[in-house]
């Protein structure tokens, strides 16, 4: 009975469009599950990272939709997003050691009350059988990357932002690095900079969604 009445108080809803779903709907109504494109070949080679995917473009209702995540509250999304990354990454066929997520920065993780990446990377290896684990830390707190325009200025901006943690260690290990959105690369790229510089092996990279055509770019 109080399944019933949560149910109806607080229906699920598409992670995209928020319309409510209906019986045998799970994540995504049919609309979107059927209607969105994926993010689909031609995918822009990221320096240090050997291969890497994404869920959908980010544009229209996945961009709204991982706004609300990181900056509306929406911790929940997290389980959807992790259900249907993992299923895009048993596509991809990968091998790795070890999954782990690109931090945020402790400060602006205590005024959002969560790291959203974090959330995500635990999902997904949930998903996948697998336990995502902290291996890198964000060392500086550096302004965010929307609000830098440019390759070059994205690059500068990460540039020794990140370090291992300590006691942690990648030697000879693949790593599968989780980010929610890539958009130059630059982020995912000194992330895997750093690992292969302690030793990992090949890093390879997943996230919800990918900047891939210039007139839709945020």
């Amino acid at each position: 009975m109080l399944s019933r009445v949560w149910d109806l108080l607080f229906p699920e809803k598409c992670v995209l469009c928020q319309k409510v779903l209906e019986k045998g709907e799970q994540d995504l109504c049919r609309i979107c599950r059927m209607g969105l494109e994926t993010y689909h070949g031609g995918k822009k080679t990221i320096p240090f990272v050997a291969s890497w995917t994404a869920l959908w473009y980010y544009e229209g209702n996945v961009r709204e939709s991982l706004l609300r995540y990181k900056f509306g509250g929406r911790e929940s999304y997290a389980k959807s997003y992790g259900r249907l990354l993992a299923m895009a990454i048993l596509e991809e066929d990968w091998t790795y050691d070890r999954i782990t997520w690109v931090p945020i920065s402790r400060r602006r993780k205590l005024r959002r009350g969560y790291d959203q990446v974090e959330l995500l990377a635990r999902a997904t290896a949930k998903e996948l059988g697998r336990e995502a684990e902290p291996v890198l830390r964000k060392r500086r707190h550096n302004p965010p990357q929307s609000g830098i325009h440019g390759a070059a200025e994205r690059r500068a901006n990460v540039l020794g932002a990140y370090s291992l943690r300590k006691g942690v260690s990648v030697e000879g290990q693949r790593i599968f690095l989780l980010d929610d959105i890539i958009t130059t690369g630059a982020t995912v790229s000194e992330c895997a900079r750093e690992l292969l510089s302690a030793g990992a092996k090949e890093v390879v990279c997943g996230c919800v969604a990918a900047a891939g055509r210039e007139s839709k770019k945020s």
